[in-house]
């Protein structure tokens, strides 16, 4: 059924102007990582540091255009390579599987999909586009894959596997990938739900790994200095020689909390582990932990492990996130997502206490002393996120996307209103907002969102993608809902 297309709605009371804030102050991003496909929307966190930053401008504070395609699938993962052209891996609202669309990047229109197979809940979804724009993916065959996408000689467009290279011993029955990120020699590293870490020579076909003992449940991170994994009980920085067997260089045990929270999907971290800094872009590690009752900031010093701080953050008599921090700079943002509806969490995640609560939200900016000795916070918003928030260090603005219950805000329901939010890095005020739709069918469920030349953002929902981009000129065109 389509719908007429949704202009921008107005500011709500009590929020900032539409402004023009610049550009983020000016800081090294993450260093390229040679092996992933530039343009800052290669991984689910833009980049193999996990940023979640994007060099590009975001769609600004006018007047936008959304459009939804129903994949009837959740789609946490939308890439885009060198070519401009968006890849999503997405799970089906019925079979559980993985399936892999290419995007049209002007409309958002599945042009053709690749079918995978079956993993856990969180199989497929952590990929990325390598530097021939290739996806990289593993899924429930236990293999890693290299996806290429090209026009068939008949003019359509395909998608196929051209690189398999079999995990082999390294995934035990029952184990699965949940974490893939390229480091800066090529080589392909990995986590395990069960929590093997190692390496993939896709070359030869060399495979090397060990067990940290300690599961995870999120992605992991590359930089200069090693490869960064968050367990469900501590912080790891590995490295590996020649041989490829991962070393560890330090390990940072957290307060993993007594249980699992509601609008978390483990217990222990919701972090992926984000690199960032004011000199190199990567000479600090930030997680959060899952303390009771209110989370903590870790931010580490990557070379050797340092404590730099641990700060409390959100709201103190209930928080939590099951998101990545923002990091650039000295500044690190912090999406709360304590009570989020998740309509389904991974196998042997425990029951969450209080089994439920209000979805509060707030989103928090956090600096680094200047000298490295300390945090302090900087402000807090209100917005409640239901996405994972993208800094654009072109234009100086977080987008995300908020969720507001229909009679209490905080109170969750099916006919939920979801709005395009912009915030100003520099003060937290929201300084634009598009209404997207009202309804399950828009929720975004604290999923990454990734920007692509023309301040188009593309944002996953539980049934599909949202395109949202500036609108440019008077058009006829409409959603599909």
């Amino acid at each position: 059924m389509a719908a007429a297309l949704v202009t921008a709605a107005p500011l709500t009371a009590g929020t900032a102007a539409a402004t023009s804030p610049a550009a983020a102050a000016p800081s090294p991003a993450p260093p390229a990582n040679p092996y992933l496909a530039p343009g800052g929307a290669a991984a689910m966190h833009g980049d193999s540091a996990s940023s979640d930053t994007t060099p590009l401008a975001g769609p600004g504070t006018g007047s936008l255009t959304s459009r939804r395609t129903a994949l009837q699938s959740a789609c946490p993962t939308v890439l885009a390579g060198s070519d401009g052209i968006p890849v999503a891996v997405c799970t089906g609202m019925f079979d559980r599987a993985p399936h892999v669309h290419l995007l049209d990047p002007a409309t958002g229109d599945s042009v053709t999909t690749l079918d995978l197979e079956k993993s856990s809940i969180l199989g497929g979804i952590y990929s990325y586009l390598d530097h021939l724009d290739r996806l990289v993916v593993a899924d429930g065959s236990g293999d890693l894959l290299r996806i290429a996408h090209h026009r068939g000689a008949d003019g359509r467009w395909q998608l196929r596997i051209v690189e398999r290279t079999p995990f082999g011993p390294a995934l035990a029955e029952g184990d699965s990938v949940v974490g893939l990120a390229p480091d800066l020699r090529g080589r392909v590293w990995f986590a395990t739900a069960l929590g093997v870490v190692g390496t993939v020579d896709t070359a030869t076909g060399a495979v090397r790994h060990r067990a940290l003992g300690e599961g995870v449940a999120n992605s992991i991170s590359t930089a200069p200095g090693g490869t960064a994994v968050a367990t469900d009980r501590a912080l790891h920085l590995l490295t590996a020689g020649d041989d490829g067997v991962p070393r560890t260089e330090w390990r940072r045990a957290y307060d993993q909390g007594p249980h699992r929270k509601p609008g978390r999907l483990s217990r222990g971290t919701g972090s992926t582990p984000t690199f960032f800094g004011p000199r190199t872009g990567a000479e600090y590690l930030a997680i959060t932990d899952n303390a009771a009752a209110q989370e903590k900031l870790i931010v580490l010093a990557a070379d050797g492990g340092r404590t730099v701080c641990e700060l409390p953050v959100l709201a103190a008599d209930g928080s939590g996130t099951e998101n990545s921090p923002v990091g650039y700079g000295n500044s690190v943002y912090v999406a709360d997502t304590y009570g989020y509806p998740y309509p389904a969490v991974p196998d042997g995640a425990g029951d969450a206490v209080p089994a439920t609560a209000p979805f509060r939200g707030g989103v928090t900016r956090v600096d680094v002393d200047a000298d490295g000795e300390g945090c302090a916070v900087k402000w807090t918003s209100a917005v409640r996120s239901a996405a994972v928030p993208k800094l654009s260090v072109a234009d100086g603005r977080l987008y995300t996307v908020e969720r507001t219950g229909v009679i209490d805000p905080a109170r969750t329901g099916i006919l939920d209103r979801f709005d395009a939010v912009s915030l100003d890095s520099a003060t937290g005020r929201v300084t634009g907002r598009h209404h997207l739709g009202t309804g399950f069918l828009f929720d975004t469920l604290q999923m990454a969102g990734n920007v692509t030349a023309g301040g188009v953002l593309w944002q996953g929902t539980v049934t599909g993608i949202l395109r949202i981009a500036p609108r440019t000129a008077p058009t006829n065109a409409s959603t599909t809902s």
